[in-house]
C-alpha cells in the first residue's frame, strides 16, 4: 500500500516538474581583457590596470596573467569572474607561482591576492580592447 502511494506521488511530481517552465541559465561571455586593481602596501598607492587575456603585465615584483574573464548579459545578475595566475619575481630572481585560480569582482576579498607587499584584485572585464597587443 506505501509503494502505490509513493509511486503515485512521484508520478505526479513527475508531472508537475515537466510542465514547468525550464530555467535558463546565465549566459558568460568571454572578454578580451580583465581589469585588475591592485595595492602597494609600501606607498598606499592603488593602481588600476587592464590585461590582454592570456599576456602578462608586472606589478611590482607580481607577474599577472588571466586566462579567463567572464560577464553575464545585460539582463542578468552582474557577476564578474576571472581565471587568473599570478607569479612572484624573487629577490634571486627566480619566478614563483603565488597563486592560480578564479577571481570574482563581486567579492574580491574571497580570492584576492594577498601578498607582504602587494594585494592585487579582479574588478572587471572589457569587451573592447582598447590595449594594444603584445609585440
Amino acid at each position: 500500500m506505501r509503494f502505490k502511494l509513493f509511486a503515485s506521488r512521484l508520478a505526479a511530481a513527475l508531472v508537475l516538474a515537466s510542465a514547468l517552465p525550464s530555467v535558463a541559465s546565465a549566459e558568460r561571455i568571454a572578454n578580451p581583457e580583465a581589469v585588475f586593481s591592485g595595492l602597494d602596501k609600501i606607498t598606499g598607492r592603488i593602481t588600476t590596470f587592464t590585461v590582454r587575456i592570456d599576456e602578462t603585465v608586472q606589478f611590482g615584483a607580481l607577474q599577472v596573467t588571466p586566462r579567463a574573464c567572464y560577464t553575464r548579459t545585460q539582463d542578468e545578475a552582474p557577476k564578474t569572474d576571472g581565471f587568473v595566475e599570478v607569479d612572484e619575481i624573487t629577490l634571486e630572481r627566480e619566478i614563483r607561482r603565488i597563486f592560480t585560480g578564479w577571481m570574482f569582482a563581486d567579492s574580491p576579498g574571497l580570492n584576492a591576492v594577498e601578498h607582504p607587499v602587494y594585494d592585487v584584485w579582479l574588478k572587471d572585464c572589457k569587451t573592447d580592447s582598447a590595449v594594444p597587443p603584445a609585440q
